[in-house]
């Protein structure tokens, strides 16, 4: 398997390759010159563990990685979850719930980056060299990706996040690891002024080339390629369960990564009637498949802070698929939107963008009063992203198909929210043991240079 650039000016590579690349060299971002049709394989795929299925499907995709390495290396980032499923399906009031926070900082990030992590010391062992792993965070994304290569040889790890914007827990979580690899960087703006610095840095290619980065970010092909595994996993029980044909998936989402995962499932075969896309009043992503136009906006900080975004960065594979795989159309695309901060997609006949999507916007009230109901009515308390999900999939219900709502973080996480609904507050050991957690990071301006002038003096 090959891996090509969605802007397509870059040849072919393999797959280490292209997990060490991250972002491609033209700006793009990497995908497989094909998709596997596995329809053929569901019947069989459908009763493994979730790891064996892990390999399965991983392994299409990873075919420069020798099966039993690649087994070994799926089994050892799974051993650090809490649940032997790894990722279990419960059934709470109308919905499925694909609770995905079982990993170490107990947010769906640790299903790629734990696996992410393990691949880069695996590649790294056997290659030599270094890694330095530039990334930008609004929340789960930087803990995970720490917790997946801190201590790890050869790979230093910067992470910015923006100073103030994050949840206390989730910035505790960052800063409390103290290992020499280990830097977290406090920017003065916004998410998306962390990405735009990141992929500013990553286009610069010298400096990229002579200083060794590396992204963790879902920019990197190898976080999307783990995270379709649980669609799988999930649709195969869930289906078992209810005898449906088919299943929808829920996605509470700001950066397309988990979405997307979920689309390229579908593709590759696994019977998905729609995806439901929900963002919160951040709703760049739910206007675009409810108008076709992708616009920027202000970013609004929410109580789901993770789905705080305006530019989704995994939105431009989306793109590459809807114009038929035309690299010079894509690029087109995206220099409209970074010229006017716009571009625009024709709706199909049906007077929709994508006849698998659907979309829509739960806002603080409405996420708020989903976790109220829901701990009320069955006792689970969702956290604000899961609820903005299950809040949009409350539209969509269906009588023949059942309705998998992704739930994306421990509600834990977000105590203030919690408490605010429901009234009180909500523990995890883990979480727990952050009281008193010594903690470093240093601030920075919301500058490219200033960035790289710290990367380049501290690797």
């Amino acid at each position: 398997m090959k891996y090509i650039s969605t802007r397509g000016q870059m040849a072919p590579i393999g797959f280490q390759d292209a997990v060490m690349t991250g972002l491609a060299p033209d700006g793009g971002l990497l995908l497989p010159e094909t998709l596997p049709d596995v329809s053929a394989s569901l019947t069989d795929w459908a009763g493994l563990s979730y790891t064996d299925l892990a390999f399965e499907v991983i392994s299409l995709f990873a075919t420069d990685i020798p099966a039993d390495e690649l087994k070994a290396l799926i089994d050892e980032s799974y051993s650090t979850f809490e649940h032997p499923e790894v990722a279990p399906t419960v059934r709470v009031g109308n919905v499925h719930v694909l609770e995905l926070f079982h990993g170490p900082t107990l947010a769906f990030k640790d299903v790629a980056l734990q696996f992410l992590g393990t691949l880069f010391a695996y590649i790294l062992e056997r290659r030599g060299g270094e890694l330095n792993i530039l990334g930008a965070t609004s929340g789960d994304t930087g803990s995970a990706a720490i917790h997946g290569v801190r201590g790890k040889p050869n790979i230093n790890i910067f992470i910015m996040h923006p100073a103030g914007r994050t949840s206390p827990l989730q910035e505790k979580q960052m800063t409390s690891v103290l290992d020499d690899n280990v830097y977290n960087l406090a920017v003065d703006g916004t998410f998306d002024d962390c990405q735009r610095i990141m992929k500013t840095t990553f286009a610069d290619v010298p400096f990229k080339t002579e200083h060794s980065l590396g992204s963790v970010n879902s920019v990197n092909w190898a976080r999307v390629l783990a995270q379709t595994v649980y669609y799988f996993y999930s649709a195969f029980r869930v289906m078992k369960e209810s005898g449906a044909a088919s299943v929808q998936f829920s996605v509470p989402t700001g950066n397309f990564g988990d979405i997307l995962a979920g689309y390229l499932a579908q593709r590759m075969g696994l019977p998905i009637s729609k995806l439901i896309l929900a963002t919160n009043e951040n709703d760049i992503l739910s206007r675009f498949f409810n108008s076709g136009v992708y616009g920027m906006a202000d970013v609004v900080p929410t109580i789901s802070p993770s789905m705080d975004i305006q530019v989704a960065s995994n939105f431009e594979r989306y793109l590459y698929y809807k114009v038929d795989a035309n690299a010079e159309k894509l690029s087109a695309l995206m220099a409209d939107f970074n010229e006017s901060g716009a571009l625009k997609i024709a709706l199909n006949e049906n007077g929709t963008v994508d006849d698998l999507f659907v979309a829509g916007r739960g806002d603080t009230e409405c996420t708020m009063e989903t976790i109220r109901r829901y701990h009320g009515n069955t006792g689970y308390v969702l956290d604000p992203h899961t609820a903005v999900g299950v809040y949009v999939a409350e539209q969509y219900l269906s009588e023949t198909t059942p309705t998998i709502c992704l739930s994306t973080a421990h509600p834990a996480k977000f105590t203030q929210a919690i408490v605010d609904a429901i009234g009180e507050e909500v523990h995890h050991p883990t979480l727990d043991a952050l009281a008193s957690a010594e903690t470093r990071c240093d601030s920075i301006a919301n500058d490219v240079d200033a960035v790289k002038e710290y990367v380049v003096e501290h690797i």
